[in-house]
């Protein structure tokens, strides 16, 4: 309900950035101090909250999370598969604010790892990405720990907390498959709704094929940041899909496998509004 609580606290569609910090931030949102600043960052993370090209002082309500989190909205308790779905995305796919998400999703090919295993390579992904930033191990592992059991809860021990499944649990993208080693979930996704797939494939092309009229199957299924590979799809399941793209999609998208030459074609203009009626579809 984190993300929920953080919509909550908007006027107009802005939250004052003093919301997460004031005296009166324990008592408006429920939780203890360290929590509501954990609130801010998956808010932001998840695209529920952006800076404000108006005000310093606020942040604004993303066109989505309104459309989502609205007490009239699509899902505004977080119920619907399409919410959690959606946020993998925003971590995974875009890696805004969670690079760990993003470097797990996209770079790890092993058939099961430990923990330990990946805080060597992930140290090294991190160091190219900013080399003169000091970079504490200690951070890492427990921001990778983080991020499994964001998929993959702890179900024996510790505290309620750690009992409690989270947004990301019910993915079933990862499994812990004996203690510490994890696989990822290859293959069709049934809960993942082919609107919210084509939202993500149009993300997808503005970010890497941006004034390209077509895109390659391969890149669709293996590219870098890609569905396929964010959502861990396999090689059928992503052609199934783009198959009903036409109809989905009212033509703006559409596919052709031609001499073996398998791609999906968009429509020249603005993706934006189909994006948000893939949104939408994807409530269905």
């Amino acid at each position: 309900m984190w993300l929920k609580k953080a919509f909550d606290q908007s006027v107009g569609g802005l939250v004052s950035k003093s919301t997460f910090t004031d005296e009166n931030a324990i008592a408006s949102f429920g939780v203890g101090k360290n929590m509501v600043a954990s609130i801010r960052h998956w808010a932001i993370a998840c695209d529920v909250l952006r800076d404000s090209e108006t005000d310093a002082r606020a942040f604004k309500v993303s066109p989505i999370a309104e459309l989502v989190f609205a007490d009239d909205g699509l899902d505004p308790y977080a119920e619907h598969p399409s919410t959690a779905w959606h946020a993998h995305w925003w971590l995974a796919g875009k890696g805004h604010r969670a690079t760990t998400w993003r470097w797990l999703f996209n770079n790890v090919t092993a058939p099961t790892f430990t923990r330990q295993e990946l805080e060597g390579p992930l140290e090294d992904f991190a160091r190219k990405l900013d080399p003169k930033r000091r970079i504490s191990v200690s951070t890492l592992s427990r921001d990778l720990e983080t991020c499994l059991r964001s998929y993959a809860p702890r179900f024996a021990g510790g505290s309620p907390e750690d009992l409690a499944e989270p947004l990301l649990g019910e993915l079933g993208l990862l499994q812990e498959v004996h203690k510490g080693q994890y696989a990822f979930r290859r293959g069709p996704k049934v809960t993942l709704h082919d609107g919210l797939f084509a939202y993500a494939l149009l993300d997808y092309w503005d970010s890497a094929a941006e004034g390209l009229s077509s895109m390659a199957f391969e890149t669709i299924a293996y590219g870098d940041g890609s569905p396929g590979r964010v959502f861990k799809l396999d090689e059928n399941s992503v052609a199934e899909r783009l198959m009903g793209l036409a109809d989905l999609t009212d033509g703006f998208l559409s596919w052709t496998d031609t001499a073996g030459l398998r791609q999906v074609h968009k429509k020249l203009g603005d993706s934006e509004e189909t994006r948000r009626d893939m949104i939408r579809r994807a409530y269905d």
